[in-house]
This record gives C-alpha cells, structure tokens and sequence, in this order.
C-alpha cells in the first residue's frame, strides 16, 4: 500500500517541479494573504496540479492545502499538502523552499516527502522504515549537549517578544546558530548536518511531513512542551537529533 501512495506522490512531484521551475526566478504577482504571509500564482498552481492527481488516483482520500483549504474531512486517510514551503524564499530567488506532501491515517502522519525542487533532494519518511535522502537511508547527528549543536530556525520574526527572549536564552548555550532554511532545516536535521531545529507560528501543513522525516532518520520532534504535534496545537517546534539534547532544548525553553 506505501509503494502505491509513494508512486502517487512521485507522480505529483514530478509535475510541480516542472511547475516551479517555470516560475522560479522569473517576475510574478506577489499577493499577501490574510495572516500578511505571501501567496504567489506559483503557490496556488501547484497544489492545484498536486490534489488533481490525488483526488483521480484516490477519490476517497481527504486533502488538507495551505491554499485550497480541505475536503472530506471524515476520511480515514488525509493527505496534507503545503506546495512551496517557504515562499519567501521562492520570491526572493532563494532555492531553499520546498514541497511538503504527507498522508495521514487516523490523523497521524504515516508517510512524509520534503521535496528540495531546485537542489534536487528528497527526502522520505515512512513510519517504522528509515528515511531516505535521493533514495539513500540518512540518520540524524549523536549530538546530545547544547554547546556542540548547531541550531537553526528559519527566522525570528516566527516568535511573539516571550518566545524570542527564550530562544535567545537557549541560543547563547549553542555551538551555532543559523537563520533561513524552512523546511529544508528539517531534512538537514535528518541528514546529521544540523543537530536542533527550533520555530514558532507553524501550521499543520506546515509540519505534517516532517514528522515521518525527522522521526524515521532517528530524531525527535515535539512542541516546545515535549507533545506530539497535531492539529490545532499552538505552533511551536522543537526537533532535535537525540533524546538528550530535545530534553536540554526543553529545559532551556521552559525554564524563564
């Protein structure tokens, strides 16, 4: 049943890379939606191209998008569907944006794909099997102490003024700190070429995907109180290479 839903997802990828490519670089109306994030014709496009082939190779599946909104939402199975991660990138030129697709069973993630257009890396995530970066098992840094990690958040804009003083607290205690990246931190969390991913003012859509990808490479992956991640929590990430260093991460952001 995976290689199935795995074919479905291939199938769509290959189509909005071509998608994306066409339109990255080039000069396109940039819209800003109602939360003042911004939205693109490219955005829209592509998850459009996304749920047509879902919806024709599993008509009973539900589809979750960060543009289209949801449909069937009594299924048993979801697919979750963000179709450029990190639109800013995107309109500033930069390649680190991606595609985030995951399905869902029961409203728990079970297969997760972090689709790099532009980079040409994939990586995927399937509950209880090993993630794979361009079909190539990964796993996540032996990094457990703070001082050796290195942390990296897409941008601090994400934190309201509290969330910000605490991720500046637990940011002096790191190795490194890096901004910018979306969700292409969490594949490089997978891969051991970061150790610790910290943000704020995340969706469901935006997070779904990552699960089974930082989850299968070894990692973990929680809000900021050690929760599991579901719809309507409050935003909040902490994922981190090994059980040590999420709990150091958590002690840090829970202890002002």
């Amino acid at each position: 049943m995976i290689n199935l839903f795995l074919t479905t997802i291939e199938d769509a990828l290959h189509q909005s890379r071509a998608t994306i490519k066409r339109y990255y670089r080039q000069r396109i109306i940039v819209e800003s939606k109602a939360d003042a994030s911004p939205v693109t014709e490219a955005d829209r496009t592509v998850e459009s191209q996304i749920r047509q082939i879902i919806s024709q190779r599993h008509p009973e599946h539900g589809i979750i998008g960060e543009e289209h909104g949801s449909n069937q939402s009594l299924a048993d199975y979801k697919w979750v569907i963000d179709p450029i991660d990190g639109t800013k990138s995107f309109i500033s030129g930069m390649p680190t944006f991606g595609t985030l697709i995951a399905l869902t069973y029961h409203e728990r993630p079970k297969l997760g794909v972090i689709d790099m257009p532009i980079l040409d890396e994939r990586w995927i995530g399937t509950i209880g099997e090993k993630t794979t970066l361009n079909g190539e098992t990964c796993s996540v840094s032996t990094v457990t102490q703070l001082a050796q990690a290195t942390l990296y958040c897409t941008e601090p804009d994400m934190f309201n003024a509290a969330q910000l003083d605490k991720f500046e607290n637990l940011s002096r205690l790191v190795y490194l700190r890096r901004f910018g990246g979306d969700c292409y931190c969490y594949g490089l969390l997978a891969s051991g070429q970061i150790d610790l991913v910290v943000e704020g003012s995340l969706h469901y859509y935006d997070i779904m995907a990552l699960i089974p990808v930082v989850e299968g490479a070894g990692g973990i992956i929680t809000d900021w109180e050690g929760k599991e991640l579901a719809d309507g929590w409050g935003g909040l990430v902490v994922a981190a290479a090994t059980p040590e260093l999420h709990q150091a991460a958590l002690d840090l952001l829970n202890s002002y």
